[in-house]
């Protein structure tokens, strides 16, 4: 489908200096009041576009109507030198999904709909029927089902990774939450598109076959848990989101045994969207059985530096071409804190996170780096269930971000930004 522009808008200006920026605003905001005729504020972008330079002092506004325009234009936007921070996109996993997550995105945002349509094609005649089941907001199967959450995760993610790219941003490193790492090392040219669709359907059958399963969410520490989990038991960690934030995983009945006595012993927790009992010793088996098709399609080492959550640190390139290590990853827990405090360790970062929910914003704005200003957590999609203009605001509010860091949004940029 052919992708069309409407509201609301991204208008980018920029000016060597605080006092030729607030002129610059000025004249906008003159442009927008003394132009009455129809179609104003999409014109007033075109001539942004084509004005807007690379200056020193650089501002943003989303708007989807003149009079919003004006009033971002006339604000105090206090003039700040580039920051110039790399950007790190993180993708998240399972959990994160709902319906109609980044619907209002396709058909508007050009980059983001043909990466997509190309997953869907990958899928096959499977893609196509799935791709119609989301944008009804009407699964055939719940959404939370392995079937329908991990290749719309994968779809969403790899769009996402795949738009910010062609506007021109080269990311300094890319961070993937459970099958978010698949969509990491996809991006990053581990797996051609082709392939990892492949490894992905491969996986998600795997997990089906493994019987009804379940994640849960607690708030304690990996050691507070340690006697909630026997050993050789078929739940344990399945997640380390952060120093208080663990994900249990395991069989409907085990962790629904374990799930009560950690109530009763006053930990809150929260069932995970998930039926399947992801990165639990359930999925040894069904591990294994990916373990030649892995090997099959033949990874490659990452264009930019990957971290994985497999790891908690860098994934170097001798890991990242072994099948063994992206085979486990159904069973093996996700240690995606130490993999973040890792990545952080390294410098201030700009991060995008690339998927629905914004759960790993959530997290990454618990670490020091962030809390501090440092680094900065910038979601790509909203938090939560809204109308198509949520996505499209809350997408073009963190290009506006990329922009006033410094980064330089080149050709194909004005494509996706402007009508």
């Amino acid at each position: 489908m052919e992708p069309t522009r409407t509201a609301p808008y991204l208008l980018l200006w920029s000016a060597p200096d605080e006092n030729r920026e607030s002129r610059r605003r000025y004249a906008m905001r003159r442009y927008l009041t003394l132009d009455d005729a129809p179609g104003r504020l999409p014109r007033a972008v075109r001539l942004v576009a084509d004005r807007r330079g690379t200056g020193a002092v650089r501002g943003a506004a989303v708007a989807g109507t003149v009079d919003e325009a004006v009033g971002a234009l006339s604000g105090g936007h206090p003039p700040r030198p580039p920051r110039h921070r790399p950007v790190v996109l993180l993708f998240p996993g399972q959990g994160t999904q709902h319906l109609g997550m980044a619907t209002g995105l396709y058909g508007y945002e050009p980059l983001f709909t043909r990466a997509l349509d190309q997953v869907f094609a990958a899928l096959g005649p499977e893609g196509h029927r799935l791709r119609d089941e989301w944008l009804s907001g009407h699964p055939d199967v719940p959404l939370d089902d392995a079937t329908r959450a991990q290749p719309l995760l994968f779809g969403i993610g790899y769009a996402l990774g795949r738009m910010v790219l062609g506007w021109g941003v080269t990311p300094a490193a890319l961070l993937g939450h459970s099958v978010g790492e698949l969509v990491a090392a996809t991006v990053a040219g581990v797996f051609t598109l082709p392939d990892a669709v492949r490894v992905l359907r491969d996986r998600v059958d795997a997990a089906v076959a493994t019987g009804p399963g379940g994640m849960l969410a607690v708030a304690a520490s990996v050691d507070e848990l340690a006697g909630y989990l026997p050993t050789g038991g078929q739940v344990a960690v399945a997640a380390v989101n952060a120093p208080r934030q663990t994900l249990l995983a395991g069989p409907d009945p085990q962790l629904r045994e374990v799930e009560e006595k950690l109530r009763a012993d006053g930990l809150t927790c929260r069932r995970a969207a998930a039926r399947q009992a992801f990165h639990s010793p359930v999925m040894n088996r069904a591990a294994e059985r990916g373990r030649d098709l892995v090997a099959a399609v033949r990874p490659g080492a990452p264009a930019w530096p990957l971290y994985s959550g497999y790891t908690g640190g860098p994934l170097d390139a001798a890991r990242a071409v072994r099948p063994e290590f992206w085979a486990r990853q159904l069973a093996d827990p996700v240690l995606f804190w130490p993999a973040l405090d890792a990545l952080l360790a390294t410098g201030d970062h700009l991060l995008l996170e690339a998927g629905p929910g914004q759960g790993l914003t959530a997290i990454a704005r618990q670490h020091r780096a962030v809390r501090s200003g440092a680094s900065t957590a910038v979601p790509l999609l909203p938090a939560r269930p809204g109308p198509p203009e949520h996505d499209r605001r809350t997408l073009l509010t963190a290009a506006g971000q990329l922009w006033t860091e410094g980064h330089a949004l080149e050709p194909p940029a004005p494509d996706p930004l402007c009508p």
